[in-house]
């Protein structure tokens, strides 16, 4: 005791592991020391434990010293056999805290063990309080609900009663009870990230309830903190991919990163492009076309050029439904969408992205200046803008008469240029053949057969018309090839 001090500390005692001296103090100083010895360390809970014993044996100690001798020791047998009985109780309840403690650490650490997100919190927290737990967004949407007697629709709160409720909750330090709910607020670092509550309309909460709800809320915390920075890195991941894309990526790096994203760029792809006057830097605008664009299992690749929003996307808008989910979403019809044709490639991205610009920019400066156009429907509009190049007019002499060049060169016939000496003729027949040098019924045939291969009525007007200016383009500016 002399070498030991005031302070409690090993003991030197030979043949064991662990010693260790445990002071026994009351009011009138140090009374003596309980050694204890093992053949292994105890652990943090059994230290728990014997400090707790010693702590209620320096009491009775204590108690013993002052207490006056008494003369009746049936008396004195039934005062000691008491003050057992009641630190056993003690000690018992000490034991049951202590258990369920662990059980509610354990039990949470599994969860995280396993990558449990929110559906293995709430799940937990209800079989360790009984009670019925759930998970909202800050806006008072359900994300998670473990238990019986989950309401089905789930009400929603309007915004000024949530508000309200998040505002009450947050000026509490602890659990709030609202109604038939016990209420915590998940916020790390001060942001708002979601409510945890315990469905209690018995009041039945007790320590053990408390103490099970703080902790599962430190769980929640830390999982949704970390489901916000994973969202964040493939939000800007994603928008990087996006921004190559559009600029012109190599396929194989595409490829390679586009998978780690979950996206398949082997897939055909559009682009989308869409300006909406009076939207065009708030992000509502990015998460409404987002949703628009959005299938029941596919995410479109997104991001902001400017004063517009790119989509890549597999699914080929719907004309009608696309601008009318945006317009009721956004508030105005007074918005336009640009789409492209179908991309083969991820380096084939860049040419559809330019597309898809044409076509918003016809959509902008034509009569009806709301609504969707789509890139192949734009027909002569294609070449006439600034920005087109010869591959440009190669896309546009193929699209009109790509089957006819195949066809020519397979079977060595002349179907283009019989079809662009009727042009030139003003689709006289005489003058035709006469220019073609061949009988009035031969041309006949051959422009049948030129409406059978290329699939084009040449009694349409605006056929005629595009595919007058092709033949014009593949005769004197690609020199009769393509």
């Amino acid at each position: 005791m002399e070498e030991a001090g005031e302070a409690d500390g090993p003991a030197p005692l030979p043949g064991r592991f662990w010693n260790w001296a445990f002071g026994l103090h009351g009011l009138g100083g140090r009374l003596g020391c309980i050694v204890v010895s093992s053949h292994s360390d105890p652990g943090e809970q059994g230290y728990f434990l014997l400090s707790t014993l010693v702590e209620l044996t320096a009491a009775a100690v204590s108690l013993a010293v002052r207490r006056p001798a008494r003369h009746d020791p049936a008396d004195e047998l039934s005062r000691l056999r008491s003050e057992r009985d009641t630190a056993l109780q003690q000690l018992d309840t000490v034991r049951s805290e202590l258990h369920f403690q662990t059980t509610v650490h354990e039990s949470l650490a599994h969860v995280a063990a396993l990558g449990g997100g929110e559906d293995a919190i709430a799940q937990a927290l209800y079989e360790l309080t009984g009670l019925p737990s759930l998970i909202e967004d800050r806006f008072g949407n359900l994300r998670s609900w473990s238990g019986p007697g989950r309401p089905d629709p789930y009400p929603v709160r309007s915004a000024s009663d949530q508000e309200e409720m998040l505002r009450r909750v947050a000026r509490e330090a602890g659990p709030v009870k609202v109604r038939d709910r016990l209420i915590v607020l998940a916020q790390p670092r001060g942001d708002l990230l979601g409510v945890l509550a315990l469905e209690d309309p018995e009041a039945t909460a007790n320590e053990h309830t408390m103490f099970a709800l703080d902790h599962a809320l430190r769980s929640l915390a830390q999982e949704l903190l970390r489901v916000r920075e994973l969202t964040a890195v493939e939000l800007r991941l994603r928008r990087q991919l996006m921004d190559d894309l559009l600029e012109g990526a190599d396929d194989t790096d595409a490829y390679t990163r586009a998978e780690a994203l979950g996206h398949d760029l082997r897939r055909p792809h559009y682009v989308v492009v869409v300006h909406w006057p009076g939207n065009a830097a708030d992000d509502s605008c990015t998460r409404a076309v987002e949703r628009a664009m959005a299938t029941a299992a596919i995410r479109p690749l997104i991001t902001r050029r400017g004063d517009r929003v790119v989509v890549l996307s597999e699914a080929r808008p719907n004309e009608p439904a696309v601008h009318a989910a945006l317009a009721q979403e956004l508030g105005t019809p007074e918005g336009a969408i640009g789409v492209s044709t179908r991309s083969v490639s991820p380096s084939d991205i860049h040419r559809c992205y330019l597309e898809a610009l044409r076509a918003l920019e016809v959509r902008q400066n034509s009569r009806q200046r709301s609504g969707t156009t789509f890139f192949d429907d734009l027909g002569l509009y294609r070449i006439l803008g600034p920005g087109n190049d010869l591959r440009e007019l190669q896309f546009f002499v193929r699209e009109w008469l790509g089957r006819l060049i195949d066809y020519d060169a397979e079977h060595n016939t002349e179907l283009v240029e019989t079809l662009s000496r009727y042009f030139d003729c003003g689709g006289n027949y005489d003058d035709a053949a006469a220019a073609l040098t061949v009988h009035r019924s031969t041309l006949r045939y051959r422009l049948q057969r030129i409406r059978e291969i290329s699939d084009h009525d040449l009694a349409d007007v605006d056929t005629r018309l595009n595919l007058q200016v092709a033949t014009r383009v593949w005769k004197i500016i690609l020199g009769g090839r393509c």
